[in-house]
């Protein structure tokens, strides 16, 4: 599912990764709010996913280890 290294993270250090994810998102989102230009709103809008992504994906890795 993930790399090595993720893999190697405990739970503690998922979780950090996942409130950083969550709270970039939160911040892209209010910049999406306040920007203006077609550009700039489509740039931010494919950050917001990749940050969601990323965001899925760790979760996916805590819900699978909390599993075990």
């Amino acid at each position: 599912m993930g790399n090595d290294y993720e893999d190697s993270l405990s739970i503690d250090a998922l979780n950090d990764r996942i409130a950083i994810l969550e709270d970039n998102i939160r911040q892209l989102i209010e910049q999406a709010a306040a920007a203006s230009g077609e550009q700039n709103e489509s740039r931010i809008a494919d950050r917001i996913n990749q940050q969601n992504d990323e965001l899925d994906r760790l979760i996916k890795i805590r819900e699978a280890r909390q599993k075990k």
